[in-house]
């Protein structure tokens, strides 16, 4: 019987224990500061029990994930040192990797899987929680050495039980590419809500009359401030990096508006436009295996398309519409999890008389 705990009852976690308990019949053992969510979890059928501080709860688990901030983890794995097995292996969820992964070499028989789901929701609690949240997300791994092939293999193949795609990175290059992709990205949205507010007159017109971009822009600005707080400092040193080279360049921009320079604020624009849409099927050749499908604009077209691949047994990961100039009504891109699945489909979509790329 597979027996995992979780500290940290919120978001994450919560979502962890839904998405495990969906899809096993696995125990599931939690612990969190407040005792409401821990209730919730028992009365959804999703915990076996749960405590807000006997440690000894997690002593029969094989995995521990600790859902919490990334500076609170030491102190946690301390505790549940006298409780659970040599075998036991604890994982994290935080955003930073680096300091976590040094601080728990201290620790010499424990077994320790850095990890970070890339998934989450400005949203927050066990409220939140979404038994589909990691499905088809990147989930970061990065074992301690003495994680075996074959605990490193076990625990890709849990992350693959909750729907998510396991991604093994070296933990200071992590750091450094979350910090241009999650974290500056959080703490300009905080900032740019700030200037707003600052800016707003006593008719508060501005914040009337905030429109879907601004609050598109802006949405993650919502997120727990705590998390974020211990985040960006956990990440001092690749957060300001990163928030140079954003200075650097936004001074670019500003610089050309002074200079009333159009054609280079024109092509700064243009080239971060086309990189942006590179974005939604952007992908590591070894993770995804992608084909293009020119299509028709019309009614029913993308439904048609889904049938098809689904009647004959293809597992489809990711699907959207690319719009360029190339294609008239869109090109339709379909991400599969194996070659075989992407061949395949491709066969199965060009003798329906479709063109497949």
């Amino acid at each position: 019987m597979l027996k995992i705990g979780i500290i940290g009852f919120g978001l994450i976690g919560g979502s962890i224990a839904r998405a495990i308990k969906a899809r096993t019949e696995a125990e599931i053992y939690a612990m969190s500061r407040s005792e409401g969510p821990l209730k919730d979890g028992v009365s959804a059928g999703i915990l076996t029990d749960w405590s807000q501080n006997d440690f000894s709860l997690f002593s029969e688990c094989q995995y521990i994930f600790i859902s919490t901030p990334v500076d609170l983890i030491p102190g946690y794995v301390e505790k549940l040192l006298p409780y659970i097995s040599k075998n036991c292996i604890i994982t994290d969820v935080g955003s930073t990797k680096y300091g976590i992964y040094k601080k728990m070499q201290q620790f010499k028989d424990v077994k320790f899987i850095a990890g970070h789901p890339m998934a989450g929701s400005e949203k927050t609690g066990f409220a939140a929680a979404d038994e589909h949240l990691y499905e088809n997300a990147f989930y970061i791994v990065a074992p301690n050495e003495n994680i075996s092939p074959e605990e490193r293999k076990a625990f890709k193949e849990l992350v693959m039980l909750m729907g998510a795609i396991p991604l093994e990175i070296d933990p200071k290059r992590h750091d450094h590419i979350v910090a241009a992709v999650s974290h500056v990205p959080h703490i300009i949205a905080s900032a740019l809500a700030a200037t707003v507010k600052q800016l707003d007159g006593e008719d508060e017109l501005m914040h009337t009359i905030a429109a879907g971009g601004f609050k598109d822009t802006t949405r993650i600005a919502a997120s727990s401030p705590e998390i974020w707080t211990s985040i960006s400092f956990e990440n001092r040193d690749e957060i300001l990096s990163v928030a140079q080279s954003f200075i650097d360049i936004f001074c670019q921009y500003k610089k050309d508006i002074e200079n009333n320079d159009k054609a280079a604020f024109y092509d700064r624009f243009d080239d971060a436009s086309r990189y942006r849409d590179t974005f939604a099927f952007k992908r590591r050749t070894d993770d995804y295996h992608t084909l293009s499908v020119d299509i028709a604009d019309e009614q029913g077209i993308l439904a048609k398309i889904v049938s098809l691949l689904s009647q004959n047994g293809a597992d489809i990961k990711n699907i959207g519409i690319i719009n360029s100039r190339e294609y008239a009504g869109g090109v339709l891109q379909i991400v599969f999890d194996s070659k075989e699945q992407r061949d395949k489909s491709a066969v199965l979509l060009k003798q329906a008389g479709y063109s497949v790329k």
